[in-house]
């Protein structure tokens, strides 16, 4: 399903802001992309217009019943100068089938794909040139319809904004992080909405991010909804650990957001002949594996950051220090992810799309 795609230009472009101080998520380029839907038309005038405030109605259904949900994508400029994005279509995907779950209707993926590259090529110039920057994009569907009364909406809108950014930790090189185990707040339960990128899994987890913020940590590592016994995320990252000779990561379910950067580098993992493992993994283990000397590595991984390496795990009661910081295995991804998206080694899986 592709729709054609309006395109209004600004007339007062912006300057652009210095490469080596775009930070993360404080600048946005100058024009955006929305498309409606209704319950009779389906999805229709797909628009590119200049970036600016959105109108809504007070009574609009997002902002009482949350119905709100995005997703995260980069684009970057290779070092041969040509733009691609990472897995533009695995990430289309994802917000089509996590769209259901807020009784929302799921963005055709190719029509999401092919509105996102259309803006793209009206904000090419934005896709900053500097190693470890991108252009951030993000999809965001919200419920439209005013009215109060609990139930799904009947309008919606889809639009997607840019961001130039930099690295988001800041710096050149991967900085390691200090994590706080989170043992009374929860980011997700069991048949609720952890596996999808839903606006009200990142507000839960602010309150216990921000306290551990404050204690001088960098995260919150989320365990289990019952019985906080079981790793899950890592701030807003999937968790990967080095137990041994084996990478393993929590098993996905209802509480664990399905990471297109987790996939990328499982499958990176198996292409190179690591033993890689999904499954369960107890607070309790890892307490025993860092006193043994099993535990080599902690990472997380997602779209921002790409690759984040823990040092420390803190609980109320216990310190693990983790390896040396940055671990040969999450810097030898990080490596890679990146030499793929800047074009300088080889996409042997098919993950970029050239604007």
């Amino acid at each position: 399903m592709k729709l054609e795609v309006r395109i209004e230009r600004t007339s007062a472009p912006k300057a652009h802001p210095p490469e080596s101080d775009l930070g993360f998520g404080r600048h946005f380029t100058d024009h955006m992309l929305l498309v409606d839907f209704n319950e009779s038309q389906g999805w229709s005038d797909a628009r590119v217009l200049p970036y600016g405030p959105l109108a809504l109605d007070p009574a609009a259904a997002v902002l009482h019943y949350g119905q709100a949900m995005f997703e995260g994508i980069k684009a970057i400029r290779g070092d041969d100068g040509v733009v691609r994005v990472f897995r533009l279509e695995r990430h289309c995907q994802r917000m089509a089938s996590g769209a259901p779950r807020l009784c929302m209707p799921a963005p055709d993926p190719e029509m999401l794909a092919h509105c996102i590259t259309e803006l793209l090529k009206v904000e090419s110039d934005w896709v900053p040139r500097a190693r470890n920057t991108a252009l951030y994009i993000r999809p965001t569907l919200i419920a439209t319809e005013p009215f109060l009364g609990v139930r799904p909406a009947h309008q919606y809108l889809l639009y997607v904004i840019l961001s130039p950014v930099g690295s988001y930790y800041g710096g050149d090189t991967l900085k390691p992080v200090r994590i706080w185990v989170e043992t009374h707040q929860t980011r997700a339960a069991k048949g609720g909405l952890g596996a999808v990128k839903a606006g009200a899994n990142y507000a839960s987890s602010l309150q216990a991010a921000m306290r551990a913020k404050k204690d001088g940590y960098d995260q919150v590592l989320w365990l289990d909804g019952a019985k906080h016994e079981f790793l899950e995320e890592v701030g807003t990252m999937n968790l990967f650990l080095v137990l041994g000779d084996e990478l393993v990561t929590p098993a996905l379910g209802d509480t664990i957001l399905s990471g297109v950067t987790r996939d990328s580098i499982i499958t990176l993992a198996k292409a190179r002949g690591m033993t890689v493992t999904e499954r369960p993994l107890s607070l309790a283990e890892i307490v025993s594996a860092h006193e043994s000397g099993k535990l080599k590595e902690v990472f997380g991984s997602g779209t921002a950051a790409v690759v984040s390496p823990v040092s420390e795990l803190v609980t109320a009661d216990r310190r693990m220090i983790v390896g040396e910081g940055v671990g040969p295995i999450g810097q030898s991804f990080y490596d890679e992810l990146t030499g793929i998206q800047h074009g300088t080694r080889r996409d042997a899986h098919g993950w970029l799309t050239a604007i």
